[in-house]
């Protein structure tokens, strides 16, 4: 394919346990004694910075059932505590923490996710979800989640106060002057009283805006009220597509939206979530694909697929078709995942255990196995037609899925120009190409 002139796609990586694949804590090189091990986590990311990755990202779960032998317990540490501690012993990758709109006090988490932009002198980011469990909701004071709706009214109205938050006051009005005895400009610095439906703060932050103005707004839903707003809030989104019919959907979706919104000419990146087994030969990769499977407990597969699809899976027989699903407008559930998985009936028709060997690293995201060269194909003709602007990583394994991207991925991406050799500046909307 044609070398492209000045365009990069961007790359980043959602780090999770031991890896994605849910077999990846039984190999014998796995990572699970490390779970609680911040080492771990800052050497992850030093990794991902020596493959000048822009972004290291964490997701998020504000419950632990801690009810079957299997139970992972990936969430040990809160995200932003976990990125404060690799933010030092890292110079350029971004940091993403996951924000539940939910349960989060707009004012205190504006706060962190400043101080944090400020301690790294731009490299933050932030992840809106309004969580997915009556479980986690259980932990906040609240019998249930809220309905779909009412979640999605209140994030929209928490993303709004968070930029009024986040641009509040500059450090410009921190005049520090000795002689004539000014500390600041009061001018400058003012409440501005917001008063909404569900919440009430007077304003402004303690902290002022960030080296990067603030800090980069991403999100993760598909559900026509997340794309909604992601087209009024975010700049960047994460998305689930398995194939590239419903990655270009994706995109014509949030193109629609944005169409429709205030600001009418903003690009939104994608960055669809992208599952690799690398080896030198397409037979090497298919044979790392191939162990971790056999090792796959079917029962948590199952119970994986129980959450995704809201229906009790554990009686479904193995090697039969899967049974009926309804339409994604009757799922009041994730809608990305689901949509996934009625994408992959569609295209394959497969048995259950089809299905679950489908799912079982990454939950049904883009997934490529072969040579450095048969991935970086199917990479660039994403980006080349539009449908991604890079992709966020899964590794099925950590650390070793990482280390194959870095070692054997980043450098054929960067022979064909696809990819910087370099990190040009410092913040991450600089990384992103937003600044």
């Amino acid at each position: 394919m044609a070398e492209m002139k000045g365009k990069h796609l961007n790359l980043g990586v959602l780090l999770y346990g031991c890896g994605h694949h849910q077999a990846a804590w039984l190999m014998p090189d796995s990572s699970v004694e490390r779970i609680g091990d911040i080492t771990y986590y800052q050497n992850l990311a030093k990794l991902a910075e020596r493959g000048l990755l822009d972004v290291v990202f964490f997701a998020d779960n504000q419950s632990f059932v801690g009810k079957e032998t299997s139970d992972m317990p990936a969430f040990w540490f809160d995200p932003l505590i976990n990125l404060t501690a690799i933010s030092q012993v890292t110079e350029h990758v971004g940091l993403v923490p996951t924000i539940s709109s939910t349960f989060s006090n707009p004012f205190t988490a504006s706060r962190q996710l400043l101080s944090l932009d400020h301690i790294t002198k731009g490299r933050v980011g932030w992840n809106l979800v309004t969580s997915m469990t009556d479980v986690e909701a259980q932990n906040h004071s609240m019998d249930k989640l809220p309905s779909h709706d009412d979640r999605y009214e209140k994030a929209d109205e928490f993303a709004t106060l968070m930029n009024q938050l986040f641009l509040s006051w500059d450090s410009k009005a921190f005049l520090h002057q000795r002689e004539e005895k000014k500390l600041i400009d009061p001018s400058n610095i003012s409440p501005f009283h917001h008063e909404g439906t569900y919440f009430k703060v007077r304003g402004p932050s303690t902290t002022p805006k960030s080296p990067q103005g603030k800090p980069v707004a991403m999100q993760a839903g598909a559900s026509k009220q997340g794309i909604a707003l992601a087209a009024k809030h975010a700049d960047a989104v994460y998305s689930v597509s398995w194939n590239f019919k419903q990655a270009k959907r994706f995109r014509e979706k949030i193109n629609e939206q944005v169409k429709q919104s205030e600001n009418s000419d903003k690009h939104i990146k994608v960055f669809p979530g992208l599952v690799t087994y690398v080896g030198k030969s397409r037979e090497e990769a298919f044979a790392k694909k191939a162990a971790l499977d056999e090792q796959l407990p079917i029962e948590t597969a199952l119970r994986q697929l129980s959450i995704f699809v809201r229906q009790d899976c554990s009686n479904w027989a193995l090697d039969e078709k899967v049974p009926p699903l309804p339409p994604v407008e009757e799922f009041t559930g994730p809608v990305g995942r689901y949509e996934t998985i009625l994408e992959i009936l569609q295209d394959t028709n497969p048995t259950v255990r089809e299905l679950l060997g489908y799912l079982n690293a990454g939950g049904g995201h883009f997934t490529l196995i072969g040579t450095p060269e048969e991935i970086v194909n199917q990479m660039e003709l994403w980006f080349e037609a539009g449908v991604a602007d890079g992709f966020n990583l899964m590794p099925p394994t950590l650390p070793g899925s990482l280390e194959d991207f870095v070692e054997f991925i980043v450098p054929e991406l960067q022979k064909r120009g696809l990819f910087k050799n370099k990190y040009e500046g410092h913040t991450l909307r600089e990384h992103l190409g937003l600044a």
